[in-house]
């Protein structure tokens, strides 16, 4: 839980009678009056008048400088592309406040924002507070005591935490269920359910036997011949070991 993104990183607009020349793969120069983009991930857009695809852009540029010395420049750099745009007359040169976009999956409780899902997170569109979703995550419709929603998550067998893992850790619920249950295929010592870098289930006889098999997101419907359970993915029945062909 951190807000590592700020709700309020500006998107910069541009408009003018501008010479917009692209080199890259190919050399591109343009003329007219236009509108430029530059998000704060460095992509850089030039629109005309004319439908939704752009005249010429860079996507997540290495650098761009924007400049103002009577009228405004652009000159963006990835790799061996490089898009410049230089106006001959401004129309508009402002900041804007910007976000993510994503699906409203309800308040935030710390500010009564809008919490969003995008991708793999649950951020807050007015204090930026940033949840990581675990893989697979379902956030659902219920709410956590502590007000944040609550989330489904299938490792081994469903489990309902909080969105906020320091207020419900999803570690602890998978450790309190299968901690144990399994055996190393290679020892034959106790498989216990850790995090590194993700949920594993790893041998507790590391480091002698340093067997670890990562936890897939899926139900536990069985055994596979090697002796470790069989994960149904949604997609695929898999074992524990993502190499044994179940």
């Amino acid at each position: 839980m951190s807000a590592t993104d700020s709700p309020d990183a500006p998107i910069r607009v541009l408009a003018g009678d501008c010479t917009v020349v692209y080199d890259g793969d190919r050399r591109e120069e343009h003329r007219g009056r236009v509108t430029v983009v530059v998000k704060p991930d460095n992509t850089v857009l030039v629109h005309d008048a004319d439908g939704y695809q752009p005249v010429a852009w860079l996507t997540r540029a290495d650098a761009v400088a924007c400049s103002r010395d009577g009228s405004f420049a652009v000159d963006a750099h990835a790799g061996d592309q490089r898009l410049r745009v230089v106006a001959h007359a401004e129309d508009g040169f402002a900041r804007y406040p910007s976000s993510e976009a994503g699906t409203p999956v309800g308040d935030c409780p710390d500010c009564d924002g809008t919490l969003v899902r995008t991708g793999g997170a649950v951020t807050c569109l007015d204090c930026g507070e940033r949840y990581g979703l675990p893989s697979g995550a379902i956030v659902t419709d219920e709410r956590c005591d502590c007000g944040r929603p609550r989330l489904r998550v299938e490792r081994g067998q469903p489990f309902d935490v909080c969105l906020d893992r320091e207020c419900e850790s999803l570690d602890a619920a998978v450790q309190e269920a299968f901690d144990g249950v399994w055996n190393c295929p290679d020892c034959g010592d106790d498989l216990r359910v850790l995090r590194r870098g993700g949920l594993l289930a790893g041998c507790d006889s590391y480091p002698d036997c340093d067997s670890s098999f990562s936890l897939p997101a899926g139900t536990v419907v069985g055994e596979c011949n090697c002796g470790l359970p069989l994960f149904d993915t949604g997609t695929r029945k898999r074992c524990l070991d993502g190499t044994c062909e179940a």
